[in-house]
């Protein structure tokens, strides 16, 4: 089960340095104004029900879905199913606010509780159980271990987590997480939202803001994991760490005095004195080498994130 490729992490160390830095200018800035608080974490949760239940095939837009929690719409058109997964997410959200601090542990009986939130009046007979039959993933290159062998799989996840042997750091440790707890297939439904929702239990117990992985990221994403499933860490960390940084921005951009000003890259390329073109700038978007960040479709970095770049590449000469 512990097939762990660490071959990976000088790669992403400037990465987990510069999540680290951010993660520390947040804490140091608190306590950020409880108004500017609430209108983040209330639309960062409706973004990270959209995209999570979106990766999962539920249709609902963003827009559908701020309607449904916050203004309890029912949306024509939508099953009741997808009006469920909207409600039930939400509340899992609050329910993981309500448990996670620095001095938590992870626990078997918060990841039951996240998944019968999960699946509560869509199937309540499996609703926070472990499920006691085999199961298939589609489009996966694994089967999931027997029934028989989760409870103990899923108790020797958790120790693996609470004493951290390999010294990971805490985005390694959610990544490993995330991954194996996929893996072990716990649950006959909802194990994807159930997994993104408590490996964010470990980054915010750190002092992180959530991850969201985004709905437009889930064919990277499933790769990602598959590759995974042979020890190889790269592409799902690589996910992680961007998923992260954007929600750090988030954050950063709301705080007082802060001048960082993050544009499309389509639109930095258009500064004077630019060395780099689009493409370039693009990979080193995607691959984490700059500070960046996806919206929908686009990336955005900022002029001070490529000069950087560059003085790095001249140092390195």
């Amino acid at each position: 089960m512990w097939n762990i490729d660490l071959n990976y992490r000088e790669e992403f160390q400037t990465s987990f340095e510069r999540l680290h830095e951010k993660k520390q200018v947040l804490q140091t800035s608190r306590p950020l104004p409880n108004i500017a608080l609430h209108k983040i974490r209330e639309s960062l949760s409706i973004e990270w029900t959209y995209n999570s239940n979106s990766i999962e095939g539920n249709t609902m837009s963003l827009r559908e879905t701020q309607m449904v929690i916050q203004e309890g719409i029912t949306i024509k058109g939508k099953s009741l199913r997808e009006h469920f997964e909207t409600h039930n997410h939400d509340k899992a959200i609050n329910y993981l606010y309500s448990i996670v601090n620095e001095d938590y542990n992870l626990r078997s009986i918060d990841i039951l509780s996240l998944h019968g939130l999960v699946l509560r009046s869509i199937e309540d007979d499996f609703a926070g159980r472990i499920r006691n039959g085999g199961v298939r993933i589609t489009g996966a290159n694994f089967t999931p271990p027997n029934a028989n062998k989760v409870p103990d799989l899923l108790d020797e996840l958790i120790d693996f987590i609470n004493t951290n042997p390999l010294q990971l750091n805490d985005i390694e440790l959610a990544t490993v997480f995330h991954h194996k707890l996929v893996w072990i297939h716990p649950f006959f439904d909802g194990n994807g939202r159930t997994v993104r929702l408590a490996m964010n239990l470990l980054l915010m117990r750190s002092g992180f803001p959530p991850a969201i992985i985004l709905k437009n990221d889930r064919k990277k994403y499933y790769e990602a994991l598959n590759q995974a499933n042979g020890g190889n860490y790269q592409k799902l960390t690589l996910l992680m760490c961007q998923s992260l940084e954007r929600t750090l921005n988030i954050y950063i951009n709301s705080l007082p005095g802060n001048d960082k000003e993050y544009v499309a890259i389509s639109n930095l390329v258009q500064e004077p004195n630019m060395p780099y073109g689009q493409e370039y700038i693009s990979l080193l978007a995607r691959t984490g080498k700059i500070d960046a960040y996806k919206e929908g479709r686009n990336w955005l970095t900022t002029r001070e994130a490529v000069e950087d770049y560059m003085a790095t590449r001249k140092r390195k000469r």
